[in-house]
């Protein structure tokens, strides 16, 4: 297909102007005598040269789809500023030999400049590097070709693309699920290049893998045609990606028709607006989400008219993508539309415009009689400078709003980036506010926790007292949780970890932990299960926070003497179960309902209020364990709140090892704690271990100090500097650190102390406010033995550095059996064993010299003689001089089964002063004399 697109539609356009009657001229009767004297004045004058002229041939691959036809619209909004462009179009129906055909026949029609987007790469390069060298500049659009030989590219980075889409597939999936893809036309580069990027997305997520692929062909038919039977064979699937949005849709018709549409969610590419664009199928929910692929029209041209002009160019223009998703869905919505606006705008203020030059035109050729009678000459100057003074000033307004337009742009980036910013200081800020409030809490709950257990003589008001700060330190502790949670949820960073159990009984638990408080009050609690057993896959901790904040919230507000009701049901069909929680209270105003689950909202009645989370909390919980929470109220009567959970969850939220018991929240309150593991046989010699504390609260610092003092031997420190530094100096059999640490941070301290090999064997507790599952994954990859979260039980703390102590010992008696008669050395797998091998191997090139001291093998190692006993003791359990004694010895068993040598002899060349030493010491060692030992293993001569 051919199409010469009119000059008089792509004239100059921009924002709104003004209305006919602003730009058109009148005709008016002109005396002879003025008429003479406007040509006589005229005459002079010169109008400015006109623009060159330039034609731009297009060579397209095919467009017979929405994305190509964007492309094209792109271009002619662009041409629309460029009058003097003769744009040529040629579709190639994706036929590479007719495409060859059509470029051919650009060169002999003639061009300035040829833009081409290819339907094969290795058919069309040799026809581009044709034009190209015959001096015809050449822009390649989308597809490249096999050659460097153009002048400019423009398209987007299908590899990126794939890239993006992989790691928002496995951020979606939580780093784990089944995943099928859907390609585009087998060989073409952009499929080959997407499924590339897509992989090395995937590469990050070990548990999210590419299950099986269906080739699409681009087009959404072959994708119903081919699909149904890969997800009959995969009934695993989680989510599919498709290389555009239409095969996105046919995937989604196919799980809809099969019934998989609410289970599998569907990822596309393209991001185009309008109603049959991918913008509009994510609003829908028919796609999870598209990334953007740009076509590139408006860009290809800009960088057309840039060469065209001699003006600066990049000879790659690599166009950006992103995620379009439910979080900025109606922002890209917005966005379009207002573009869309605008374009609409520029297009009747081009037919306005077209309108005002027929006019014009019309006008002219009245104006061109008039002359033949009336000095016409003189009446055409006229107009003619009356029209370039309108034209002038149309342009000016039209350039006017063209700045505006890009001011408007400009000012939505910047929205933009100041979303990003101010987001990324909320989250920070929670984290640190947490840190901080984690850290005083150690403080107060440590010692109270002390006092109550320890003081059985403690009056009765001190004990009230004291029970009074655990309850509220405690329940500032609560708080603090609930912000983080808040803090994970809107992040995406709360997993659900879904098990099978009896909700009924779950239920009954919490409301256990409610019976002393409501009975205090007179309030009345009943439990109505509709069935004994309901079993269902649920998350402990997630329903945990969810119930406790329901029936806290029905117990603030429920007024004495009242009554709370809670009931389970299962949904008519089967399918879900329904837990409601009623009370008698005041219920809800009319005002307060429309944001009774907006976080940190209070309510507007007077009396018993909130932190204004639980309710917020309870709703996001519930969405993320695929339920709904929903709410009834009438003013003076109560509330009633419901929790819908689905029976069955997918596969990915659930797990196969049963989750550890949560404790229920008001146990906490009570002052409930589970009991610490203790170890009779952990504390044995526990009193002589050195323990070096990192920590720089000094209030910390010195309670945890005082709470050790009394089992271990203790050193301090204050950053990470020093306690390197400490560590190196005095080899203490135990490190506790803060992560939290000025200018080193704690988990940069451990990977010192791992990677040195005189610190690599102490183990390492590690302590922190930092809670969430990723952070504490992030610390034993830095190579800690323990994370303990703030605030810590101090009991818990001791036992668990008694534990470790004691592996330590056993972990001794593995390195002494590895230095057996058959290994001489210790195969170098960690730091420690590299270490040992080391030492032997400095050993065992001294084993002649009888004067060999530890002074000397410190020297070598480069360490001091206390760091070389410390570190050998600590792996070993003894001493250096019986280490190097013990290598000499097991030595000396492989000599004495060479007859050639003699007993005198194999104790001079180990180093022993005298043979009669040698053999006290191997007899001491073995039971056996070394003759003895030597008549033993060997066979006498014939």
């Amino acid at each position: 297909m051919q199409l010469d697109t009119p000059n008089y539609l792509l004239s100059t356009p921009t924002a709104r102007m003004k209305t006919p009657a602003a730009i058109s001229l009148s005709i008016k009767p002109f005396p002879g005598w003025y008429c003479f004297l406007i040509l006589m004045l005229l005459g002079g004058c010169h109008s400015a040269p006109p623009p060159p002229r330039y034609t731009i041939g297009f060579s397209q691959c095919t467009t017979a789809d929405a994305w190509r036809q964007a492309m094209l619209a792109g271009m002619h909004k662009e041409l629309s500023f460029y009058p003097n462009v003769r744009f040529r179009l040629k579709d190639a129906h994706d036929d590479s030999r007719r495409q060859q055909q059509q470029i051919q026949e650009f060169l002999r029609e003639g061009i300035d400049l040829l833009i081409v987007s290819a339907n094969e790469a290795e058919p069309i390069t040799p026809i581009v590097e044709e034009v190209f060298n015959r001096g015809i500049p050449v822009v390649i659009l989308d597809r490249r070709t096999t050659s460097r030989l153009y002048t400019a590219y423009v398209g987007g980075n299908n590899q990126e693309v794939g890239q993006t889409a992989g790691r928002y597939v496995g951020n979606l999936l939580r780093g784990r699920g089944q995943v099928l893809e859907v390609l585009g036309a087998p060989g073409a580069s952009p499929a080959l290049d997407r499924h590339q990027g897509f992989a090395q997305g995937l590469a990050a997520y070990p548990g999210v893998r590419l299950t099986a692929q269906v080739h699409g062909d681009w087009k959404r038919p072959s994708v119903m045609d081919n699909l149904p039977a890969v997800l009959r064979e995969h009934p695993e699937i989680d989510l599919i990606f498709a290389h555009n949005d239409r095969m996105a849709l046919g995937a989604y018709q196919v799980c809809k028709r099969l019934g998989l549409d609410q289970r599998i969610r569907v990822v596309g590419v393209d991001g185009l607006p309008g109603n049959q664009g991918g913008i509009q199928f994510v609003q829908d929910g028919v796609l999870t989400a598209t990334l953007l692929y740009p076509p590139g029209g408006e860009e290809a041209i800009r960088t057309a008219m840039k060469i065209l002009r001699h003006q600066s160019y990049d000879k790659e223009n690599t166009l950006g993508t992103m995620v379009i998703d439910s979080t900025n869905v109606l922002t890209m919505k917005l966005q379009t539309e207002k573009l869309t606006s605008q374009q609409q705008d520029i297009q009747r203020q081009q037919e306005l415009l077209q309108r005002q030059r027929a006019t014009y035109a019309s006008q002219q050729t009245v104006l061109y009689s008039l002359a033949a009678a009336l000095l016409g000459v003189a009446v055409l100057g006229l107009l003619a400078f009356r029209a370039f003074r309108a034209n002038r000033r149309s342009n000016h307004r039209l350039g006017e709003q063209n700045r505006e337009i890009i001011s408007q742009r400009n000012q939505l980036q910047e929205f933009s980036e100041r979303a990003k910013v101010e987001t990324e200081a909320k989250l920070r800020f929670f984290t640190n506010f947490s840190h901080e409030l984690r850290t005083p809490l150690t403080l107060i709950l440590g010692p109270v926790e002390e006092m109550l257990t320890a003081g059985p003589d403690l009056p009765a008001a001190h004990r009230h007292d004291l029970s009074l700060v655990r309850r509220n330190a405690q329940r500032l502790l609560q708080l603090v949780n609930q912000l983080m949670d808040f803090r994970k949820i809107d992040v995406g960073k709360m997993p659900v970890r879904a098990t099978e159990g009896n909700l009924v009984a779950f239920v009954r638990e919490i409301m256990d932990v409610f019976e002393k408080p409501a009975r205090q009050r007179g309030i009345t609690l009943r439990f109505l299960p509709a069935e004994p057993v309901i079993r269902l896959w649920f998350d402990v901790n997630i329903l945990d926070k969810v119930f406790f904040n329901l029936l806290s919230n029905a117990l603030k507000f429920t007024p004495e003497h009242g009554q709370i009701t809670v009931s389970l049901q299962l949904e008519p069909g089967g399918q879900a179960v329904r837990v409601s929680v009623e009370d008698t209270g005041r219920g809800i105003s009319d005002e307060d309902r429309a944001h009774i689950f907006e976080w940190f909202y209070q309510g507007q009645q007077a009396g018993a209020r909130g932190s204004g989370m639980g309710l917020a909390l309870a709703l996001g919980l519930t969405r993320l364990h695929l339920g709904q929470l929903s709410f009834s109220s009438r003013p003076g009567q109560g509330s009633t709140f419901v929790v819908t959970l689905p029976l069955e969850l997918p596969a990915a939220l659930r797990q196969l090892e049963p989750t550890a018991a949560a404790y229920p929240a008001l146990a906490v309150e009570e002052g409930f704690m589970p009991p610490a593991p203790t170890d009779p046989a952990a504390g044995a010699g526990a009193a002589e271990a050195l323990v070096l504390v990192i920590e720089d609260n000094p209030d910390v610092n010195a309670f945890i100090n005082q709470k050790l003092r009394p089992h271990f031997q203790v050193s301090t420190a204050f950053d990470g500097a020093t306690g390197l530094r400490l560590a190196a100096e005095s080899i203490p059999d135990l490190i506790v650190c803060d992560v939290m640490l000025p200018e080193l941070s704690g988990l940069e301290v451990v990977a010192q102390l791992k990677g040195d090999w005189r610190t690599s064997h102490i183990p390492v507790v590690l302590l922190t406010a930092r809670d969430a599952p990723e952070q504490q994954v992030e610390g034993v990859q830095a190579g800690a033995d323990l994370y303990l979260t703030k605030p810590f039980n101090p009991t818990f703390l001791l036992e668990s550095l008694r534990t470790l102590l004691a592996n330590r010992d056993k972990l001794r008696e593995h390195f002494r059996r590895e230095l057996s008669l058959d290994t001489a050395t210790v195969a170098p797998q960690r730091v420690d064993q590299k270490f040992l091998a080391d030492l032997t191997a400095i050993v065992e090139a001294n084993l002649t010299r009888s004067d060999l001291t530890v002074e000397d093998v410190a020297r070598s190692l480069g360490i001091s003689r206390v760091q070389l006993y410390r570190k050998v003791k600590a792996i070993l359990g003894t001493g250096v001089t019986d280490f190097i004694q013990g290598i000499r010895l097991t030595k000396a068993r492989q000599l004495l089964l060479n007859e050639d040598q003699t007993i005198a002899e194999v104790a001079y060349q180990l180093g022993f002063s005298s043979p009669s030493y040698f053999s006290t010491s191997f007899k001491a060692r073995y039971q056996v004399s070394p003759s003895e030992f030597r008549a033993l293993h060997t066979t006498p001569s014939p």
